[in-house]
Parts: C-alpha cells; sequence; structure tokens
C-alpha cells in the first residue's frame, strides 16, 4: 500500500476516492431537491454512465499501479467490525437528534453492513420497515468529506444537515479503515458549531494552503483549520473571502489549479476582488495575519513564481457567468497541465486552447493513451467529459473527487 500524501493540486494522480451514483440520486423528490442541496434531479443511469466514463479517462492517466476506489466499497470494508459499527450508529444517534434513531438502535446495530450503509445512504431498508430517512445523493461529491494535505488529513464538518451523515461514515472510515492507519494520528478536526468543507481547500504546495471562506466554511471553522494545518507543517494558510451564494458554494467553484502556474478562475469573484485575502502564519505560538491585495499576489509572493489566470467563460461576460454556473472553473488535474471537465463549457476550452492547450475529448485521450505508460512531460491537455447528468447536482471533476495520492 502506497504512502497517502498530497503536496499540490496537479500532482500525478496516484490515488483517488470517488462515488459513482447509485440508486440514491433516484430518491430525490423534486420538492425535496433544495433541501438536499440540489437545483434539478438526476437521471440515474445517464449519470452513473457519464461518471464512470470520467474514471475511464482517470485510468489512462494514471500510473498502472494507481488506484481508485469506490467510497461506499471502503465504508462497507470499515463496517466490518462490530466496534466500528457501534462507534458509527452512536455518532448517528448523537448528530442526528431530529431523526429519533435511539428507537431503533438495536435494529442498527443487528443489521448486516451492507443493509447499514444502505440505510444511511438510501434512507431506508427492508429490514426496518416503516421507518425512513432522506437519501443522501451528495455522496457523489467526494471532494467535501475531506482534504489530504501532506501527510495529513483535514476532517470536514458540513454546514447543512443533509451532508452530516457523510461526515459520520468518513470519519468511521478514518478511525477504523486500514487505508488511513498512517494518517490517522493527524487528523485535523474542528468543533461542532463550526463548519468546513473540502471543496473550500485548495493545496498549492506543501508548505501553502488555501481556504475558502464561503458559505459553507464558517470563519471559525477557517481558523480552526489553520491551526491544526500550521502544526503539521503547513507555513502559510491563505484565507480567501468568497461570496456567500450557492453558484459559488466553495472556493473551488470559481478557482482552481490547471498547472503549476495556471489557474482557471471566474473573474467576477476572483480577479475583480480585491483585498479579499489574508495570509496566515504561525509566529511564537500564536497565529499572526497579513493582508495581500488580491490572490494572483499573494500566490506569486508565497510561491516564488508567476501565476497565468485563466479567465473561466473566456473574455465575455455573460459566458462567464454561464459557465462558472455549469462548473467550467471546476477542473480537476490528472497530472501537472492534465486537466478534465465538462464538455459543455466550449468558451473555457477555447481559452485554455489560447494558452497552449491541446484539446481532447474522452474518447480521443482514452485511444491514444490506454494501455501504455502515460508520460505528461511537456504536455499540455484540456479533456472535454460528458456531464450532462452530472452537472445537475452543482458540481464539476475536482468536487467528484477525493485525492489521497499524488506524486509531486
Amino acid at each position: 500500500m502506497k504512502n497517502l500524501k498530497v503536496t499540490s493540486e496537479t500532482g500525478l494522480l496516484e490515488q483517488v476516492i470517488v462515488h459513482t451514483p447509485g440508486h440514491e440520486v433516484s430518491l430525490v423528490n423534486p420538492e425535496l431537491k433544495d433541501e438536499l442541496l440540489f437545483d434539478d434531479i438526476i437521471f440515474e443511469e445517464d449519470a452513473r454512465q457519464e461518471h464512470l466514463e470520467m474514471l475511464d479517462v482517470f485510468r489512462a492517466a494514471m500510473p498502472s499501479d494507481g488506484e481508485i476506489y469506490e467510497i461506499t466499497d471502503l465504508f462497507l470494508e470499515s463496517l466490518q467490525t462490530e466496534e466500528a459499527r457501534r462507534f458509527f450508529v452512536s455518532q448517528l444517534i448523537r448528530r442526528l437528534t431530529e431523526e429519533n434513531l435511539h428507537t431503533i438502535e438495536n435494529d442498527l446495530l443487528n443489521l448486516e453492513p451492507h443493509d447499514l450503509l444502505r440505510f444511511v445512504i438510501d434512507g431506508s431498508t427492508e429490514s426496518i420497515r416503516g421507518f425512513t430517512m432522506h437519501p443522501t445523493p451528495n455522496m457523489l461529491f467526494t471532494r467535501d468529506l475531506a482534504a489530504v494535505v501532506n501527510k495529513s488529513i483535514l476532517l470536514s464538518r458540513p454546514a447543512k444537515k443533509a451532508r452530516v451523515r457523510e461526515a459520520i461514515l468518513m470519519e468511521t472510515l478514518i478511525n477504523f479503515h486500514p487505508l488511513f492507519s498512517e494518517l490517522k494520528p493527524n487528523t485535523i478536526k474542528i468543533a461542532e458549531q463550526e463548519s468546513i468543507e473540502g471543496g473550500d481547500v485548495l493545496v498549492a504546495s506543501d508548505k501553502v494552503v488555501l481556504i475558502g471562506m464561503s458559505e459553507r466554511t464558517s470563519f471559525s471553522g477557517l481558523m480552526t483549520a489553520t491551526e491544526g494545518l500550521l502544526k503539521q507543517g503547513v507555513e502559510h494558510v491563505l484565507a480567501v473571502d468568497i461570496p456567500k451564494q450557492r453558484s459559488s458554494m466553495h472556493l473551488d467553484t470559481i478557482f482552481t489549479f490547471a498547472s503549476e502556474d495556471e489557474c482557471i478562475v471566474f473573474p467576477p469573484a476572483i480577479t475583480e476582488r480585491t483585498n479579499n485575502v489574508v495570509a496566515l502564519r504561525s509566529q511564537n505560538g500564536a497565529i499572526v495575519n497579513e493582508s495581500k491585495p488580491s490572490l494572483k499576489e499573494a500566490l506569486e509572493e508565497l510561491l516564488d513564481r508567476k501565476f497565468t489566470f485563466i479567465s473561466c467563460g473566456g473574455e465575455e461576460r455573460t459566458n462567464q457567468f454561464r459557465e462558472q454556473w455549469t462548473d467550467g472553473a471546476n477542473v480537476f488535474a490528472l497530472a501537472p497541465g492534465i486537466i478534465v471537465g465538462y464538455e459543455r463549457n466550449t468558451n473555457t476550452f477555447r481559452e485554455l486552447k489560447k494558452h497552449g492547450y491541446q484539446l481532447m475529448n474522452q474518447y480521443e485521450f482514452i485511444e491514444e493513451f490506454k494501455g501504455a505508460p502515460f508520460d505528461p512531460t511537456d504536455k499540455k491537455i484540456a479533456i472535454s467529459f460528458l456531464g450532462h447528468e452530472l452537472c445537475r447536482g452543482r458540481g464539476g471533476a475536482r468536487c467528484m473527487t477525493m485525492p489521497i495520492a499524488r506524486v509531486k
């Protein structure tokens, strides 16, 4: 088993955790979609196929010994022991008091691991009749559940009730699955009244981490996470204040890394905002702060290199807003300069081409590189993949991935 470590947003992807959409997305009642944090309902079969084809792109670029883990498989493995199930059920009862789960505690403990997992994800099981909860369709967005930073793991605490069950599953996974045995002692947790989600955490380098202060990450959550990261070797945390609105729910919906010195940005929320970045560092046991004029200047100063910011949607204002809405700024790097994003964001891809990226669709990339070692050296490729159903959930390629190991 390879060491889990992430020191950048763009290092060659070695291990990643995902969740291919399951029956839970078909259980979203349109009347409940807002409560469940969805803008639209998803057609399960097409969403699943789109996701599986995205993973085929990953495999074509990853090393031969790379690993793509389905998070439900990991959950199921972690629930095999009685100790893990007792921990999991106790946390469900404690953190979801409104569900009255204490009334079926023994029933939950007596469920087979598979049935317990399905109950938590789908909200019901034939083994416990007459007791239902809402489904957990956001499992698709594994990014938000945790963030591996260097050799530590920041455990998210969601801002919305709809995602609490996922957070409990993730905590159980870290505590009981052998995959996380080395990271477990380095787990960074925040308090219950605080919130932070992985979509707001970007690893610029082993020394610099970005955290967005968004509608999903509170100021206190950001500060607690910062304290933990600084204790574990990070030298600077850049706190980025972003608009508190649905369209920019996380920092990675308006800003992602494409290569070591290129980022895709939503201009109205990034390049057109000033004095919204604070650099935090540790000094004599205290956290000190320094205001920065812009995110670009802060990155260039702390990382000692020039950055190019590429506009999501191109230069046309309407296209910027349209393609940010469909996750044009939410790309995922498989290696430096090798990125994947939704095919529908055509203006963003045209802008990438202007900056030297070769444009390939998912099928072209797989045909050319599948079955042979992929060497990303001296390549810049922007890979488009179909996601007409996936994007209805309001999340792009980065949202749907939790990298746990990258080659620097």
